[in-house]
């Protein structure tokens, strides 16, 4: 599935455990505790979701989605290669969120669809598990509207990366299952803030996101030395 820029492993591996997506204490535990977090960082960054429309680029099952969807977002679609992930999604979504589309789509197919018709992508914990980044960039880049916002978030690449979020968080404290990150796919901010400035965007924040074991509680904060959001802009036209 290169030629999609995809990796199938990692797709087999989300949907191996797509039936444990909406199970707060499961495998997707830490996304279902700061999904609140990221959904502020939004709205902080680029205004009240309320109205907008809204494509989530890698949406997994679906929490994201429905987190935009319920801060009162005009439409939002999810997109994903991982089908039994989107069937779990589509299955909680149903007679809840009527303003939600699922769709099995890659990010650059649904930019070549509908380009510049979206006011945010949302692009979070994605980057880090595809073979070309930058490409995804370059999809939402082109999905968004002039003036619009997108949205990252990965991980940093370096050792004190690897310790926290693969030594500590997967071998250690058991917060992700062992192997859900490949150290190797993670990204440097230089490396992100280059590849979104030859998309045409423009980087305007990074944040980084901390977890601490013993209040066992997520924070955002100024060092992005592990894992970070990213904010950038795509300018009106001149």
């Amino acid at each position: 599935m290169r030629e999609q820029n995809a990796d199938a492993d990692e797709i087999a591996k989300f949907d191996d455990a797509a039936d444990a997506w909406w199970d707060p204490e499961g495998p997707f535990a830490p996304l279902h505790a700061i999904n609140p977090l990221r959904l502020d960082y939004i709205e902080r960054h680029s205004g009240p979701i309320r109205g907008q429309r809204v494509a989530d680029v890698g949406c997994g099952g679906g929490l994201l989605s429905e987190g935009l969807a319920a801060r009162g977002a005009q439409s939002v679609v999810g997109i994903d290669l991982a089908a039994d992930s989107l069937e779990v999604a589509t299955r909680h979504a149903r007679g809840r969120f009527p303003n939600i589309e699922y769709r099995c789509m890659a990010a650059e197919s649904l930019a070549e669809a509908q380009p510049g018709e979206f006011d945010r992508v949302t692009c979070l914990e994605l980057l880090e598990h595809v073979p070309d980044p930058a490409a995804i960039v370059r999809a939402c880049a082109r999905l968004v509207r002039p003036g619009g916002s997108v949205f990252f978030s990965t991980i940093n690449r370096n050792t004190r990366a690897w310790l926290l979020a693969v030594v500590a968080a997967e071998r250690v404290l058991g917060l992700l299952p062992r192997g859900t990150h490949d150290a190797r796919g993670f990204i440097r901010p230089a490396e992100l803030a280059r590849w979104a400035r030859q998309a045409g965007l423009q980087l305007r924040d990074l944040t980084g996101l901390h977890y601490h074991p013993i209040s066992r509680e997520y924070t955002l904060g100024g060092d992005t030395s592990v894992n970070y959001l990213a904010h950038c802009h795509r300018p009106e036209a001149p």
